[in-house]
C-alpha cells in the first residue's frame, strides 16, 4: 500500500442533482481544475449518494448524471488530466462500504452533524433508510478505497473527512496487527542503515512522546525514499511510527481551499432548492431575465435615493463576476445615487455571458456527442477500478478473506 504516495492523491466527488450553476463552477470546479495539474486526481460522480435522499426518483438520475458529466468537461476537467467516473461502475465502492460496515459503530454513524441536521430540513422525505444513515460510511469507503491523502472540502464536510479518519485509523488497530509485528519492525529499521535507523528511532519518540508533527512527517518523508526494503516492511515502519499496526488504510487529510459562498439572485447562497441559481447552460436572455429581476437595496425606493451596496445581492455578485473597476463604478454609484439599479446591472449581465460563453460552446459539442462523454466515464471507470481493485485485495486479506 505504501507504494501509493497518499499525499499526492486527492478524491472528490458531487451528487448529481441536475445541471451545476455558478456556485459550483466557483466553488469547486475551478478549484478541481488547478487540482488535476498538481496531483493524481480521482473526481467521482456519486450516484449511489443520490439515491440516499431521493431514492423515489431514482427515475432522474441517469440524465443528472450526464448533465454534470458535460458541466464538468465544459467547464474544464480533463479526463486527461484527472480520472473521471460514475460511482456505480466501480462496483468495489460497495464491496469496501459492506467490508467496513462490519466494523463501524452504529453511534458514530448517529453522532455525524449533517444526520439529524438532514433529517430535519429534509422532514417531507422518509428517511428512516439504512442508505440514509449509512452514507457516511459509503463517503468513507469512496476515499479510502482509491488511499487518498487529501480530499478538497469546505467547512462543512470538516465531520466527514474525520469521520472517515476514524475509520482508517479502527481498520489499522483490527486488521494491521501481527502477531510479531514489533519484532519485524525492530528488524525493519535495522535495515534502514545505522544513521538512518538513528533518526528514524528519534523522529518516532519525538513524535510518540511530544506529539510533533513536523517529526512524523519527516520520517514519512524519510521512509517514501529508502530502496533498501521491502513494501511491507516500509508499511510497517509507517504504521510503527505512528504507535499502531501495519498501516492498511492511509488516514485522509482535508484539503480546505478557499471555496467561496457564492451568492444567489435573492442573496443568499446559490443553490438549485433556493431557486435562486444561474446555470452553467442558461442561454444568454436567461441570464439577462434574472438578473433584471433580481431585488436590489429595498432602502433605495426612488432612483434619486443613495443606496447601501452591502444590502443589495447585485453587489455581492458583482464581487465575484466583475472587474475590480466595474465594482468601484457600482459601489460609488449606488452611494451617490449616480447609477439606477438597471444601469447597476447591465454589466454584471455582460460579465456572467462572457465568462459562460466559451464554457457554454464546449458544453454543446458534448451535448451533440454523449457517446463521447459515456465513454470518457467508462474509461475512467476502468482506471478507477485498477486502483479499487488493489486496496481490496490488501483489505480481504487483512480481514481473514484471501482465498487464494
Amino acid at each position: 500500500m505504501s507504494s501509493i504516495d497518499s499525499q499526492r492523491r486527492v478524491v472528490s466527488g458531487m451528487r448529481p442533482s441536475g445541471r451545476l450553476h455558478l456556485g459550483h463552477f466557483h466553488g469547486v470546479l475551478k478549484n478541481w481544475i488547478k487540482l488535476q495539474h498538481e496531483y493524481e486526481c480521482f473526481f467521482c460522480i456519486v450516484d449511489w449518494h443520490a439515491l440516499t435522499t431521493d431514492y423515489e426518483a431514482s427515475g432522474e438520475v441517469s440524465q443528472h448524471v450526464m448533465d454534470m458529466a458535460v458541466d464538468w468537461l465544459a467547464a474544464g476537467v480533463s479526463p486527461s488530466s484527472a480520472t473521471l467516473f460514475i460511482q456505480s461502475q466501480v462496483p468495489e465502492h460497495a464491496e469496501l462500504h459492506l467490508l467496513l460496515s462490519m466494523i463501524c459503530p452504529l453511534g458514530w454513524l448517529e453522532r455525524v452533524p449533517s444526520y439529524k441536521e438532514l433529517q430535519q430540513h429534509l422532514q417531507h422525505k422518509e428517511l428512516d433508510t439504512y442508505g440514509f444513515l449509512g452514507y457516511p460510511l459509503l463517503q468513507a469507503a469512496d476515499i479510502l478505497l482509491y488511499r487518498a491523502g487529501l480530499v478538497p472540502v469546505g467547512a462543512d464536510q470538516l465531520p466527514h473527512i474525520e469521520f472517515a479518519r476514524d475509520i482508517a485509523r479502527r481498520f489499522n488497530h483490527l486488521y494491521g496487527r501481527e502477531a510479531d509485528f514489533e519484532d519485524k519492525a525492530e528488524a525493519a529499521i535495522r535495515k534502514l542503515g545505522k544513521k538512518t535507523a538513528k533518526l528514524y528511532v528519534s523522529l518516532r519518540k519525538s513524535y510518540q512522546e511530544q506529539g510533533d508533527v513536523e517529526a512524523l512527517n519527516t520520517a514519512r518523508a524519510i521512509l517514501k525514499e529508502q530502496q533498501t526494503i521491502t513494501i511491507g516492511d516500509q508499511e510497517r515502519l509507517y504504521g510503527y511510527l505512528e504507535g499502531c499496526g501495519k498501516l492498511l488504510l492511509p488516514e485522509p487529510q482535508a484539503l480546505l481551499g478557499e471555496l467561496p459562498k457564492i451568492s444567489g439572485l435573492d442573496g443568499s447562497k446559490m443553490s438549485k432548492s433556493h431557486s435562486n441559481a444561474i446555470y452553467l447552460r442558461d442561454t444568454s436572455a436567461e441570464i439577462e431575465e434574472k438578473i433584471r429581476r433580481m431585488p436590489t437595496d429595498p432602502a433605495r425606493v426612488h432612483r434619486q435615493d443613495p443606496g447601501e451596496p452591502t444590502r443589495c445581492p447585485v453587489w455581492q455578485m458583482h464581487l465575484t463576476h466583475s472587474e475590480a473597476a466595474v465594482c468601484e463604478w457600482a459601489e460609488q454609484g449606488c452611494r451617490s445615487a449616480g447609477i439606477g439599479c438597471l444601469e447597476c446591472k447591465a454589466p454584471l449581465i455582460d460579465a456572467i455571458r462572457g465568462e459562460l460563453a466559451p464554457l457554454q460552446e464546449r458544453a454543446l459539442d458534448y451535448e451533440q456527442n454523449t457517446d463521447l462523454v459515456r465513454s470518457i466515464l467508462a474509461d475512467g471507470a476502468e482506471r478507477a477500478r485498477d486502483e479499487a481493485r488493489e486496496t481490496l485485495v490488501e483489505v480481504r486479506q487483512a480481514m481473514g478473506l484471501g482465498y487464494r
